[in-house]
């Protein structure tokens, strides 16, 4: 029998969260829910009144327009925070309206930078719906317009209530419907984190017109009992069925764990940290605003909780054991895609891929600050427990020069089946061999790489018969 999780879209109080218990996959129950904010529900709401749009299959739970005068404290929490918190970040998150204010019908969250015993000292804003509007599948969409500076990092995201009840952090779940780096504002990202050990799942966006500094776009995520989905400006870009999470060396808890639990939104900007780096000389913090037009939480009457895990489907070998697909280059492949091969550029990289007389030529014109700022990849490496795998290809260059190969895991945190063997390319046509073998959970998402950036050089690289395959 389907079992459903009815969904009360507007209740009279707030319901507590129910992270104690995992009874949506035990019982037809009532979804945790808040009290609606359709209508105001303080002072600082009732300025001007906004017709929300109604979303066909869904009704409207909460949502803020930020038309008043005032944050609405009924909604958001201000979220104080001592700099170094998470990820190295530099910023101290306040609680002063300097960093948190509302203005024509915005909310702004403003990093500023000062000076603390002769350093330089950063201060932003951070707001999160903790104990006040938090719920349990739905769909939440959000308008903003972010600040462009190296080393800003503005977010819109989601944590679960009760963080303790799976574990902490990456236990525990997280989603993010959006985050865009300062320094590279043409992209935007929508990711899952989950697991133990850390795993995630990422898709990205990049525009061709505009940046998403220059303009507001709507970022939204829809969450069901077993399925995810990511939109900006209503185009989907990424959809996830297939995540887990366990204590270590235990087995997984019952699927969709972590993400049967309520969680909460919240949005920020950091200054600095792991991935953005730090900002510099060129970072505009007159200009360093993260802009919310509005935040709306839309839910269906009723969701199927009798949801089970999708079974892993491997890539299978070609016909001479080789998992790579187009190795030998025989096709003159679209280099953009999804399918096969693809070309990437990050960080200040610049160049071109090629397929020619089965051979791939990779230019480079900017050689970028990482060392996958030049990247040429293959997705789907399918990588079983126990297995020993062999990778072989023939490369040179037009002069001598560096490049790295790798077998990284994208959805396990970045981890490297193959570690990352740094080569020297000579003139002539060389073969490389490198062997591994794979100690850690089956993993249908391995990926080989060439990174080709930030070597000193940006030499032409010329690859040929490249190879993946299980040994004995």
């Amino acid at each position: 029998m389907n079992k459903k999780l009815i969904c009360a879209a507007f209740a009279a109080s707030m319901i507590l969260s129910a992270c104690g218990s995992n009874n949506t996959n035990d019982t037809d129950s009532i979804a945790p829910t808040t009290k609606a904010t359709t209508e105001p529900t303080t002072e600082a709401a009732t300025e001007e009144i906004v017709d929300v749009p109604e979303l066909e299959g869904y009704t409207l739970l909460w949502h803020d327009e930020f038309s008043g005068s005032e944050l609405d404290d009924s909604i958001w929490n201000m979220e104080a925070r001592q700099p170094g918190w998470t990820n190295n970040e530099l910023q101290e998150y306040t609680q002063k309206k300097e960093n948190i204010f509302t203005r024509d019908g915005k909310l702004v969250l403003k990093a500023i930078k000062t000076e603390e015993n002769g350093k330089p000292y950063y201060t932003s804003g951070k707001v999160n719906s903790h104990n006040k509007t938090d719920f349990m599948y739905g769909k939440v969409v959000a308008r903003a317009k972010v600040p462009e500076g190296q080393g800003l990092w503005p977010a819109i995201w989601m944590m679960p209530q009760d963080e303790s009840f799976y574990g902490q952090w990456p236990k525990c779940g997280e989603i993010d419907i959006m985050e865009v780096l300062g320094s590279e504002v043409k992209k935007a990202y929508g990711t899952v984190h989950y697991g133990e050990p850390h795993a995630e799942q990422q898709g990205t966006v990049e525009l061709d017109n505009g940046t998403f500094a220059s303009d507001f776009h709507e970022y939204s995520v829809e969450w069901e009992p077993g399925e995810m989905s990511w939109y900006i400006d209503n185009n989907l870009y990424l959809t996830v069925n297939d995540w887990f999470t366990a204590e270590k060396d235990q087995d997984d808890k019952p699927y969709p764990a972590p993400f049967n639990q309520n969680f909460y939104v919240q949005m920020n900007l950091a200054v600095g940290g792991d991935w953005p780096k730090n900002p510099d000389e060129t970072t505009d913090f007159d200009k360093a605003e993260f802009l919310i037009d509005y935040v709306r939480v839309y839910q269906k009457p009723e969701y199927d909780t009798n949801v089970k895990k999708p079974e892993k489907v491997f890539r299978e070998a070609t016909e001479d054991g080789n998992f790579i697909y187009n190795g030998d280059f025989s096709e003159a492949e679209d280099l953009t895609d999804d399918v096969n091969w693809k070309f990437l550029l990050f960080e200040g990289g610049d160049g071109s891929a090629e397929i020619k007389d089965n051979t791939m030529i990779i230019t480079t014109k900017e050689q970028g600050t990482v060392d996958y700022s030049v990247q040429l990849v293959q997705f789907d490496q399918p990588m079983y427990k126990g297995k020993k795998y062999r990778v072989t290809f023939d490369a040179w260059a037009d002069e001598e020069r560096d490049m790295i190969v790798c077998v990284s895991a994208p959805n396990v945190d970045w981890i490297r089946y193959l570690p990352d063997t740094l080569l020297t390319l000579s003139t002539e046509k060389t073969t490389y061999t490198y062997e591994f073998e794979m100690t850690k959970k089956d993993d249908n998402y391995g990926r080989l790489e060439f990174n080709m950036g930030n070597k000193g050089s940006t030499a032409t690289i010329y690859i040929q018969n490249v190879r993946l395959e299980e040994i004995e």
